[in-house]
């Protein structure tokens, strides 16, 4: 699975588009000024959400996820939307999403169809904390968008589901044109099922067999460069206790050359540098969150030569000391 993953640039653009200053949403997320100008955007879930939150900060506007989700132009979306949208209608457009989706985030699409509904969740799998509100509104607002132009019509969802408790209740309703629930098990948007299987105008059938083969390929690649990536990532773990597992230490466990290890990273877009660094920590997560180590054996166990070291690297990772992380998950729990 991707523990990162591409920004889409645009996003930049319709920031600037709602007079939402780029520079101090990235100040604010901790970010580095010039990340959209990069020629690889790539982000943790944990940095994305960041994003979110902070242009929920910084501007002003409640529905700025909903209005940043409306795309106007069909050839606006990403190309895998207008494979989707070469489809025969909602239903099979969000099945194509969600076989396709993990090439370019960790997150899932669920979709199911029944006689009077057709309901699409979204998931986050590598989120610890909760989806910011505003880009749970953003998916909403861009998966109608993606259905009107499909569609070809206006059409309005008959509810969307929220997770978290939403204040401003009647200006989402009026701004989607729907009921507004919240306190769902997860984030859902629910389409009448007419909707959800009425034609597409925008079928291409030509298209889309031009274009499945290409993400199929990229869908292999990718099963086989994770899969890489996480038996990396698990020989690391089983060496890291009481030691920095080395380059050569774990290429010998896999039974190939330090210049081939390095290789096949590098080809799966990580380094062993990455990989450790995500190695440890996904485990520092664990140990903080699950078990009632002190930080020095914590730090032990995760290969730190003291718990210093441990401290520094673990800001880096979450912007807090591990203390403090711990004791806000712990208190998390608890309520």
């Amino acid at each position: 699975m991707l523990k990162r993953f591409r920004v889409p640039g645009r996003l930049a653009i319709k920031l600037k588009g709602h007079g939402v200053s780029v520079a101090t949403v990235l100040r604010k997320a901790g970010l580095p000024r010039d990340l959209f100008e990069q020629t690889r955007v790539l982000v943790s879930t944990e940095e994305l959400f960041a994003i979110w939150h902070a242009v929920e900060v910084v501007s002003s506007d409640p529905l700025i996820g909903i209005k940043l989700g409306v795309e106007t132009k069909t050839e606006r979306f990403h190309p895998m939307a207008i494979a989707a949208l070469s489809t025969q209608n909602l239903v099979t457009a969000t099945e194509h999403l969600a076989r396709y989706k993990k090439l370019t985030a960790p997150e899932e699409i669920v979709n199911k169809l029944s006689k009077e509904e057709f309901r699409v969740s979204f998931r986050w799998l590598l989120a610890v904390d909760a989806e910011p509100q505003v880009l749970t509104d953003y998916c909403f607002s861009w998966m109608i968008s993606l259905a009107r132009h499909g569609t070809g019509t206006q059409l309005t969802p008959l509810r969307v589901e929220y997770v978290q408790q939403r204040s401003n209740m009647r200006v989402l309703e009026r701004s989607l044109g729907c009921k507004v629930m919240s306190g769902a098990p997860h984030n859902t948007i629910v389409f009448r099922a007419s909707d959800a299987t009425a034609s597409f105008v925008t079928r291409n059938v030509e298209l889309l067999e031009l274009l499945a083969p290409q993400f199929e390929e990229q869908l292999r690649q990718y099963k086989e460069e994770d899969s890489f990536i996480e038996l990396v990532r698990r020989a690391i773990q089983d060496r890291l206790t009481g030691q920095r597992p080395s380059m050569d230490m774990i290429s010998e466990t896999l039974h190939m050359s330090s210049r081939t290890l390095q290789r096949r990273l590098q080809e799966s877009g990580s380094s062993f540098q990455r990989v450790l660094d995500e190695a440890r920590h996904q485990m520092a997560r664990y140990y903080l969150s699950n078990s009632v180590l002190e930080l020095n054996e914590a730090a032990y166990l995760l290969g730190f030569e003291d718990p210093n070291s441990f401290g520094r690297a673990f800001r880096t990772w979450e912007g807090v000391p591990p203390s403090d992380w711990r004791e806000s998950h712990r208190t998390a729990s608890v309520n």
